[in-house]
């Protein structure tokens, strides 16, 4: 094995280990942000002892659920009971290596290194793809628990994704159109323009509306958050987890938030592109970080203010109106783009 190929590969692991690790700590204080943002919408004052105004939170947090007694109901089907959170964390984290977190930057000794883990050609269909597994682990988890509360909660969820994953991916038709490929660093890189300003979202605007709405949906956020609405079925799928395993199911819900934001980012805000990216390319990826977070306060910000949907109202708007509008959008994309007005 060459030189080359042992620095290919290396330079692979690390880029997954610090990909990884700032998503996993960029979701720990998402956390204490929402719970932050929460209490001053409502007048409290939100965790603020532990750590300089509650930033070490996250950690005591963590620590707790490791302590926690772990209670495995009686009656529950084990194997599948322990797999459904692991199915959930792991379709929620694969999706991250193919995001192109910035442009190729140049460093001394080593060359041009690319800002994303993974780069193939339809990168688009394959985050599609393995968010869409994420249902499973909330199915399984609510049918394995032996619980009514919990099988109802997994039900819902196998419902909500079958009404909003289509105008999800029908929402993303219009930006495919514009582009003509589904390699995400191919459609960042077409949005350089205007001085990195020709974002889709400029050509895209109902494209980009259909995908927020059904993005929350998809993440089980208020006010789509049926599967868990606590004040019907206590906690949803999860009832009967605790500990670990109901950690991994937490991070799972705040990491699927992470990932939808950097899907909106990446296809609808132009991803890293942003003014003075061409002449200062380490400011790419402060653009794609700022734009993740600013999703991340609109799901925050969203939670505080609406509240949630009756199960029928959210089949209704899915299949009633989302869907005939994510059609309509995609026959004025197809229709200005035969006529080349995008």
């Amino acid at each position: 094995m060459d030189w080359n190929s042992v620095l290919s590969i290396v330079l692979g692991f690390t880029a997954i280990t610090v990909a990884f690790t700032v998503v996993l700590m960029i979701v720990a204080y998402t956390v204490l942000a929402e719970r932050r943002v929460l209490a001053l919408i409502q007048g409290r004052l939100g965790p603020n002892r532990v750590g300089y105004g509650g930033i070490l939170q996250p950690f005591a947090d963590l620590l707790k659920f490791i302590l926690k007694e772990e209670i495995v109901p009686d009656k529950s089907t084990k194997f599948v009971y322990f797999l459904a959170p692991i199915i959930a964390i792991t379709a929620a984290l694969m999706p991250i290596i193919v995001y192109p977190f910035g442009p190729t930057v140049t460093l001394p000794w080593i060359g041009e290194i690319p800002l994303t883990i993974a780069r193939f050609d339809v990168g688009l269909l394959y985050v599609l793809g393995i968010t869409s597994v994420g249902v499973y682990g909330i199915a399984l988890a609510g049918w394995s628990s032996n619980n009514k509360y919990s099988l109802m909660g997994g039900l819902r969820a196998s419902a909500q994704l079958i009404s909003y994953e289509l105008s999800l991916g029908l929402s993303l038709v219009g930006v495919i159109l514009m582009s003509g490929t589904l390699d995400l660093a191919s459609i960042v890189e077409q949005q350089t323009g205007w001085y990195g300003m020709k974002w889709n979202i400029i050509f895209q605007p109902l494209g980009f509306i259909i995908y927020l709405i059904s993005a929350i949906a998809e993440t089980n956020r208020v006010p789509f958050d049926l599967p868990e609405a606590e004040t019907e079925l206590v906690a949803g799928f999860h009832t009967e987890y605790s500990a670990l395993k109901f950690a991994l199911f937490f991070m799972a819900e705040y990491v699927n938030m992470f990932t939808v934001s950097m899907l909106a980012t990446t296809l609808f805000l132009g991803g890293w592109n942003g003014p003075f990216v061409s002449s200062l390319p380490w400011l790419g990826p402060f653009y794609f970080l700022g734009k993740v977070i600013f999703f991340l306060f609109l799901y925050i910000w969203i939670r505080g203010t609406l509240p949630r949907f009756r199960f029928d109202q959210l089949m209704d708007f899915g299949w009633k109106f989302l869907l005939p509008v994510a059609i309509l959008n995609i026959i004025l994309s197809a229709t200005l783009a035969l006529f080349g007005w995008i």
